[in-house]
């Protein structure tokens, strides 16, 4: 096989053809979910990247192999192993359960073709094209290229990158990446080099200046493949008799050949150094003349395939003043066709004809709107493989098929295969034959198509928290909370759906992530099964400390526990919530008064506070002295509930924030036995009064709780998550609310960050709380109300009927055994993607993460949920 490098520079490529190309990696945008705004701005980014480009230019989408040690590898980073044995453990456990799977990475590149002007520059690189093909026949060095073409051309790629101005992020390719592009086709259907390995390489492949000329190393090992129609030797077991297809062997002599006949064989047998590999390319040769808003994206749902497909679009660019002169001689053509028409044929004209009319129309009417616009004359090439011919044939059908339903008409055509190949190939030069499958749009309408659109998700290194659903193949989901402050985002997340829905599993997920990979998390536990305790004795047994707040072992005296100022803060909130009175009122000002005063005490405590308040009303007169009788009566009700003791009881011991919660990587502050008012009085104070008292107290005394997990947590060195789920009896009040804005807004200085899980997004807190997450994740949602609001939780339209439907009653089916777990959910760089919860193999992990009553146990190859 020829190779058409000559030489490469940087991102910078002299084919034999005498053709210079440049190279960048393009940064996707957009993606599958987003808004009729967010889809229009893409839309117009990179419309302007088409009518900014030069005449010509190459797009790839291209499916790249990754190795399951690849994915593995990523979370691992900035992962200290000899402090953090566990997650080697997890990354074992994570790398036997991708190992088999056919793991990929959608990877898109733009290849443009550059000219300098002056003679001089077009007289060398003519020469320079035909010495390489005279020195490729005789085996002779590609002849050097000067140091000052060199500069000349770096210089030109320079002023393409600035023309095209910044509507899409654009990196120069590395050569090895422009020598992957070359091997990743040559190599499919086969173990192919890995592209991590050629972005990480610095001069692998690359040329360099010496004695003023630039010389490159040999690149003839890349050629050493070949290509044939169709292959000789069977493959598989089909045959013609069982409808599956085979590979016929060699004619015999003087014989019939054996076997399907050739123009059956519609793919390309490569053979290289790694073995054999077949593939189909697949040229685009009609395009539907309207196509639903839905289907326009096409090549972005070529993701949702069950196999990897490459893509390459060969792009003539042609200006808007052209595109009028041609639709104004085909509407003079179309004039002669319909008076021959109607001189010669009764039954008028056609209805082919009328069409034509209405869409020259149309494209002169857009080309005319502005001097800017482009038609793009594209040759789209799709490309499936296998490692055997059938497998091959059968991705190629089913592809063929899908586009099909949209109206897009893909064709194979008999020993064309190796010229639609080739365009796969850097730096190659479209055969004239190709040119055939010419389609022509406005540069909107390429635009429309996707091309540089894809369904990533997800943090690119982390923990693994799932595989994307948005892609047939599988595309691992990574997480990396702890990491977020230091790439100034917050680390807060929420996740809202239906009982049963994987919430808590994605919580626990994450929360064991962050103490495995070197954090703290401190849970609140107010599960009547302790379920988080369970948890925590599994998952980081010997690393875990269980509080059981409920036992009123220890005191949390606010006044006892924080310094001073922060506890009187938080003994002020506890008080104006457990009584029912607010902050600004006359009450409040009396509480806060006693407050200062049992600050100031050599031995502060709230039993200090119910002596203030009994001077107070002793000294004071009038309504003073009633209102602070009435309000110590209140509280002698409450100190004197057993569930209250763990405040007002200076006979507990005070629990030590740096000793029993500062200690331990895995704290989990247990409640069961504090119950709470039903969600429905929240918000109504008439209903919230007539509640029993032990649910008044139960949601006070929560607050606090919570308050000492944010201290504790604002107080490390290292990152911390406090994790709370059905988290609605701390968001329910003003306290509570005010307590995890402050730890969502100012987690990111101290390095932490909470976890919230309720069934309602309004449950995670007020609309600046809810866009203040970084992360969001939504499981399945059955009542259309809620699921509408989870949908513009995450950004999305929540009145689309296809979300709706999908988060309704498509995300985790109920009864459907393998379907759990499947959830949307948006990352802090605001990509939407739908994923499945997947927890590794791993037995600490999965013995206690799921909650499903009766459930068997899990396989040994982990679960999804």
């Amino acid at each position: 096989m020829r190779v058409m490098i000559r030489h490469i520079s940087g991102h910078l490529m002299w084919s034999v053809a005498g053709v210079v190309w440049a190279f960048w990696r393009v940064e996707p945008v957009g993606g599958r979910y987003m808004g009729v705004r967010e889809h229009s701005e893409v839309i117009d980014r990179v419309t302007g990247l088409v009518r900014s480009l030069p005449y010509a230019a190459r797009v790839f989408s291209l499916s790249a192999q990754r190795d399951p040690g690849e994915v593995v590898l990523r979370t691992l980073e900035s992962v200290d192993l000899e402090a953090c044995p566990f997650w080697a453990q997890v990354a074992r456990a994570q790398l036997d359960l991708l190992s088999g799977m056919e793991v990929q990475q959608r990877t898109v590149w733009l290849a443009v073709p550059l000219t300098v002007s002056g003679a001089r520059a077009q007289v060398s690189a003519a020469l320079g094209s035909a010495w390489a093909e005279v020195s490729g026949l005789l085996g002779l060095r590609p002849a050097p290229v000067p140091a000052a073409e060199v500069a000349e051309f770096r210089q030109r790629a320079l002023q393409v990158v600035a023309d095209l101005g910044g509507g899409v992020v654009l990196r120069p390719a590395r050569a090895a990446e422009i020598v992957w592009m070359h091997q990743h086709a040559v190599h499919r259907g086969l173990d192919e080099p890995l592209l991590v390995e050629a972005a990480s390489a610095d001069t692998a492949y690359e040329g360099a200046v010496v004695g003023g000329v630039l010389r490159s190393p040999s690149y003839a090992d890349l050629g050493q493949v070949r290509l044939l129609e169709g292959g000789m030797e069977p493959v598989g077991s089909g045959s013609e008799a069982d409808g599956g297809p085979s590979v016929a062997r060699a004619r015999p002599r003087g014989g019939r050949a054996r076997g399907p006949s050739p123009v059956r064989r519609q793919w390309l047998e490569v053979e290289c150094e790694a073995g054999t590999g077949y593939q189909a390319q697949l040229a685009v040769a009609q395009l539907p003349r309207a196509v639903t808003e839905s289907r326009a994206d096409w090549l972005a749902q070529l993701e949702r395939m069950p196999f990897p497909v490459d893509v390459v679009c060969d792009l003539r660019l042609v200006p808007a003043a052209k595109v009028e002169q041609e639709v104004a001689k085909k509407k003079r053509e179309l004039v002669d066709q319909a008076e021959q028409y109607a001189a010669h044929s009764a039954t008028g004209l056609p209805e082919g004809m009328r069409d034509a009319a209405g869409d020259l129309g149309e494209l002169g009417a857009r080309a005319a709107q502005s001097q800017v616009e482009v038609e793009v004359q594209s040759v789209t090439v799709l490309s499936v493989w296998g490692p055997d011919a059938r497998t091959c044939e059968e991705r190629a059908r089913a592809l063929a098929g899908e586009v099909k339903g949209a109206g897009y008409r893909l064709v194979r055509p008999i020993g064309g295969q190796e010229k639609l190949f080739s365009l796969f190939l850097p730096g190659s030069t479209a055969a004239a034959s190709v040119r055939e499958f010419t389609q022509f749009q406005l540069s909107e309408d390429w635009a429309m198509g996707g091309a540089f659109v894809s369904a990533s998700f997800g943090d690119p290194t982390g923990q693994l928290i799932g595989i994307s659903q948005d892609a047939g193949t599988v595309v691992p989901v990574l997480l990396d909370v702890a990491n977020a402050p230091r790439a100034n985002a917050s680390a807060s997340f929420g996740v809202a759906g239906d009982l049963g829905g994987g919430k808590s599993v994605l919580l626990k997920l994450i929360t064991s992530g962050v103490v495995d990979r070197g954090g703290r998390a401190i849970v609140i536990d107010r599960t009547p099964m302790r379920e988080w305790e369970r948890f925590a004795r599994t998952a980081a047994h010997g690393r875990c400390q269980i509080v059981d707040a409920a036992r009123a072992e220890l005191s949390i005296d606010p006044l006892r526990i924080f310094p001073p100022a922060v506890g009187a803060h938080y003994a002020l909130s506890y008080l104006t919530l457990q009584l029912g009175v607010g902050p600004m009122t006359a009450q409040g000002a009396l509480l806060n008064r006693a407050v200062q005063q049992a600050t100031s005490c050599s031995a502060p405590s709230m039993a200090r506070v119910m002596e203030a308040l009994d001077e107070m009303a002793a000294e004071e007169a009038g309504p003073r002295s009633q209102e602070a009788g009435t309000l110590l009566d209140l509280l002698r009700i409450v100190a004197d509930r057993p569930l209250a003791r763990m405040v007002f009881d200076e006979a507990l011991p005070a629990i030590d924030l740096e000793g029993e919660l500062g200690s331990s990587d895995f704290v989990v502050i247990t409640t069961a036995g504090l119950t709470l008012p039903p969600r429905e009085t929240v918000g109504h104070p008439e209903l919230l009064r007539t509640q029993p008292l032990e649910a008044l107290i139960g949601r006070a005394v929560l607050y606090l709780i919570a308050a000492m997990a944010r201290q504790v947590a604002f107080a490390q060195d290292r990152f911390t998550l406090v994790t709370v789920d059905e988290c609605y009896w701390l968001t329910s009040s003003a306290e509570g609310l005010a307590l995890v804005h402050e730890i969502v807004h100012d987690g990111r200085k101290h390095r932490a960050g909470i976890g919230l899980g309720g069934h309602d997004v309004l449950e995670l807190g007020n609309e600046v709380i809810r866009g203040l997450l970084a992360y969001r994740f939504l499981a399945r949602t059955s009542d259309p109300v809620l699921a509408a609001r989870g949908l513009e939780f995450l950004g999305l339209p929540g009145d689309d009927e296809d979300l709706l439907r999908q988060v309704t009653s498509d995300l985790s089916p109920i009864g459907r055994e393998g379907r759990e777990g499947e959830m949307f959910g948006r990352d802090a760089r605001m990509q939407i993607g739908r994923f499945q919860v997947v927890v590794p193999p791993l037995p600490r992990l999965l013995d206690g993460i799921f909650t499903t009553p009766d459930a068997p146990s899990p396989a040994p190859d982990g679960g999804r949920r």
